[in-house]
């Protein structure tokens, strides 16, 4: 019995550093687990096992060639293509020749220090081209709410029938499911047919396909060509390692790490298979170094002192990405905040504000960049700025991961300033999409001065980047939110990189969490699991010794207990569990929910009006929700108030019950009552941020089924966040100034 990790908050041990297997996966298919939609053939490699595709009996009768005269044949080309790769590998960067500017650099610089032609220092001393940290940046377009920050392509037109189609009889020739045609069509674009015959591995671009299913499907297809030292093999498998690791956080691999997990993956020469990925520009290289601060070494220097870096290997998106974000945040530091209202002005609402807030007014006030970190109750802080900047006359705006959070913060906005016309709140995605927020103007610019971003450690470097690339030049940013909770979904971790990285006016809360819940919560941010008097039972304890039992007593405390003895009705109850898988997972939970309080024959592909949803309409972000009704047109949900319609071939991927969820889905929100599910085979899904999430979802009671005796405490002390690889920190501080 095994709790099914959550994607990226819980991922597997990771190969090499996180590269590796486990079945890591930043949103699992809301139908279930991806990785089982491909079924391997027997045998345990590529090109060991399998039936060979054979040799056209007429066809060798026509050359006239007997069978030991065609073995000998391919035998000769064999051995010419070898001599060919091994030729065009002791030359100049020859297989590099396909790429100009910088990527031949890199590849070629890489080459030299591997080889040991040339040190370190020597081959990386050409110096960076001088930053342009005020130049107005390239607009981008509006994108759609379901793939804002989710990594994902964004308005992809559905690939044509006759491409599926075409794609399909591949699959079937190779043994794989033909429900994949769609999805591979998409992955590998115009000729995906000729594509995937010409590359059986470019089946790994789909997701949850694994190296040992392409593995198969390849030796179906070629037959006794296929062999684990193909370097078409090499290079997919390194793509997918990178994508995986994307999948668990990091933006990038160094180079041992990628090796490693390579050679753990039976890829036979896992340095080659890099060098071809990066040859073809699947893959970028990178150097950094160690001490971003540290001079360049002088030119007499010994060898001996040479500058330490590290190299690291990412996909492109995320390169892009990063660099698109630290740029962006130099221009907003470097560039002058435009000037509404004089500096007395600022002073005065500043004086006017308490403690902490006044603080952040005052940093706002000064700065085009500020971080503010705090709880649940510091979120009446950046809603005096945002009060404040009004009265001065500033276009400000707020934005929040999820629809709870910013009907939350609204509610605050609006107590804090009963007569503001427009509480002046969005979600990051309706911002990004245009659905919600104050628009754009004529030069695709957010259409604001201020823009105040809570729930900042949800965001990943590409939504990061989409948002810092929207302000306009004098706009100022403010990003806010609570470093102790789970990290992205995506790959990055922008929030604490920048935190850590000094480069701009931070502003720590000194307003705590109240009540006993408040107390517990800071507790665990700290590593200090306390018992808290609760004498109106705001914290309760039920030991359970099984899955059954934990069972059992959730659904007991959700449709009974809580609603009896807390007054919290059983619909602004939120169950939240490490997994979705195993006994005690969110599949098991909802199912036995569903029977106790919205019983019914699940007419609408598993759901019936009354139901609780989680809709997630891209990887990393849930909408809880009810459903309506279904029709033709698909399934009708409510999401916080606002209608939505999922069509009927989007429902199995996107839609879950929603009564139990994952604590990654549930951040960002919060609930009148929670009730905490920890089985007893979750303790090695347990983390301080986990469990720091976990709790501080609850309002006026929380409830703990705790099946993991000492293992809850060990995780709160002992367990900190996985740490993730990223660019960020390089970027930053070779750019922008340290701030004291």
């Amino acid at each position: 019995m095994s709790t099914e990790p959550e994607g990226t908050e819980e991922a597997p041990e990771q190969e090499a550093d996180g590269a590796g297997g486990g079945e890591a996966g930043t949103a699992e298919p809301a139908g279930g687990g991806a990785d089982e939609s491909v079924s391997e053939e027997p045998g345990t490699g590529a090109g060991e096992g399998g039936d060979s595709a054979g040799v056209d009996a007429d066809g060798a009768e026509k050359a006239r060639l007997s069978e030991a005269e065609a073995e000998l044949a391919a035998q000769r080309i064999e051995r010419e293509r070898i001599a060919r790769r091994k030729a065009e590998k002791q030359g100049p960067v020859a297989s590099g020749a396909k790429l100009s500017g910088t990527a031949a650099d890199l590849l070629a610089a890489v080459r030299a220090v591997e080889s040991g032609a040339k040190p370190v220092a020597a081959v990386f001393s050409e110096p960076e081209a001088p930053r342009r940290p005020a130049q107005e940046p390239v607009r981008p377009r509006p994108v759609s709410a379901e793939g804002a920050g989710t990594g994902g392509s964004v308005g992809a037109p559905a690939p044509a029938p006759g491409a599926v189609e075409a794609v399909r009889r591949v699959l079937a020739e190779g043994g794989a499911p033909e429900a994949l045609a769609a999805q591979v069509a998409a992955a590998l674009g115009e000729g995906a047919d000729d594509q995937l015959r010409a590359d059986p591995w470019q089946l790994l671009r789909v997701t949850g396909v694994r190296p040992e299913q392409a593995d198969g499907f390849a030796r179906a297809l070629l037959g006794a060509e296929c062999a684990p030292d193909d370097e078409r093999r090499g290079r997919a498998v390194t793509v997918w390692l990178l994508e995986q690791a994307a999948l668990a956080g990091h933006t990038a691999l160094e180079m041992p790490a990628l090796v490693a997990a390579l050679a753990q993956r039976a890829v036979p020469d896992a340095d080659a298979a890099v060098q071809s990925t990066i040859a073809e520009a699947e893959a970028l290289v990178f150097q950094d170094a160690l001490d971003p601060a540290a001079p360049e070494p002088a030119e007499d220097d010994e060898e001996g002192a040479e500058r330490p870096v590290r190299i690291l290997v990412g996909l492109e998106r995320y390169a892009l990405a990063e660099e698109s974000l630290a740029d962006g945040l130099a221009r907003l530091i470097n560039s002058v905040p435009k000037e509404d209202g004089s500096a007395a002005d600022w002073e005065r609402a500043a004086a006017a504000a308490e403690g902490s807030a006044a603080e952040l007014i005052r940093a706002a006030a000064a700065g085009g960049l500020v971080l503010h970190t705090g709880g649940e109750a510091s979120l009446t802080e950046p809603a005096a700025l945002l009060v404040a900047a009004r009265g001065l006359g500033l276009r400000a705006w707020a934005a929040t991961h999820s629809p709870l959070g910013r009907d939350r913060f609204g509610a605050l906005l609006e107590e804090a300033d009963p007569h503001a016309p427009a509480r002046q709140v969005a979600t990051v995605a309706g911002l990004l999409s245009g659905a919600e927020g104050p628009g754009r103007d004529a030069d695709g610019a957010f259409d604001l001065d201020l823009l105040v971003v809570l729930d900042a450690p949800q965001l990943d470097v590409e939504t990061a980047a989409l948002l810092v690339e929207s302000l306009p030049d004098g706009a100022r940013l403010v990003l806010g939110g609570d470093p102790a909770v789970l990290w992205s979904a995506g790959p990055g971790r922008v929030f604490a990189d920048l935190l850590a990285a000094r480069i701009c006016p931070q502003v720590a809360s000194r307003r705590p969490d109240p009540g006993p819940l408040g107390e517990l919560v800071s507790g665990i941010g700290i590593g200090e699991l306390n018992q808290v008097e609760a004498p109106r039972k705001e914290v309760v304890i039920v030991p359970v010794r099984d899955a059954g039992e934990a069972v059992h007593r959730t659904v007991q405390l959700v449709a009974d207990s809580v609603p009896r003895a807390i007054g919290v009705p059983a619909e602004e109850t939120q169950v939240i569990t490490p997994g979705h898988g195993g006994a005690v997972g969110t599949r098991a939970l909802n199912a036995a929910l569903k029977e106790r309080l919205n019983p019914g024959p699940g007419r609408f592909g598993g759901f019936d009006p009354g139901d609780r949803v989680a809709y997630s309409p891209a990887p990393g972000r849930t909408l809880p929700g009810q459903v309506v009704k279904a029709d033709a047109d698909g399934l009708h949900l409510t999401c916080s108030g606002e209608a939505v319609v999922v069509p009927k071939e989007r429902v199995e991927q996107t839609v879950r019950h929603g009564w139990a969820l994952t604590a990654h889905q549930a951040v960002g929100g919060r609930w009148p009552a929670a009730v905490v599910v920890l089985p007893g085979d979750a303790a090695q899904a347990l983390s301080r941020p986990w469990v720091y999430t976990a709790f501080g979802r609850a309002e006026r009671h929380l409830s703990v089924v705790h099946g993991v005796e000492q293992a809850l405490p060990r995780a709160v002390a002992e367990i900190p966040a996985k740490p993730r690889t990223t660019r960020l920190p390089f970027l930053l501080g070779a750019q922008t100034p340290t701030s004291g």
